[in-house]
């Protein structure tokens, strides 16, 4: 199945509490291409960088809280097309399972992600961001339904 993203893309912003200045920094230095993106991102981390940016940033509720949740059902529906997750690698979180399911969601949905600020860099400064691109998503339904039957 194919599935496009537009010219403009729907980026969702998600850092844990260690990375959400880092997160916010680096969108800092990449606010003039941020301006022209639909941006959205869980809790702190939205309103984080709408204030010290100046963009405007959807914010949905925190990771732990169902945020995490929130953006994967965007993902699910089409309505993300680009995440960028500033994760801490070296501290356990509360919500580990919710931060795997997002990360599957994001696979299984075949979208762009970055989990770090070299990656975020590559991401942003290819010539496919200002561009349209059409990604192709597995149909797993029907992969799963011919080894069962």
């Amino acid at each position: 199945m194919m599935n496009k993203i537009g010219k403009q893309k729907h980026i969702a912003l998600i850092a844990h509490d260690n990375r959400k200045q880092d997160l916010v920094e680096w969108a800092k230095n990449n606010v003039e291409i941020l301006s022209r993106q639909f941006l959205c991102g869980t809790g702190t981390t939205a309103k984080l960088i709408s204030e010290e940016t100046g963009l405007p940033v959807k914010a949905y509720k925190s990771g732990p809280l169902g945020g995490d949740q929130q953006i994967g059902a965007m993902i699910s529906n089409g309505e993300v097309d680009f995440m960028l997750f500033f994760w801490d690698p070296l501290t356990t979180q509360p919500h580990d399972p919710d931060v795997k399911a997002l990360l599957r969601i994001a696979v299984l949905y075949d979208i762009p992600v970055a989990m770090n600020q070299s990656t975020a860099n590559f991401l942003l400064s290819s010539k496919l961001m200002e561009e349209e691109y059409e990604r192709s998503i597995l149909d797993y339904y029907n992969k799963i339904r011919k080894n069962i039957y």
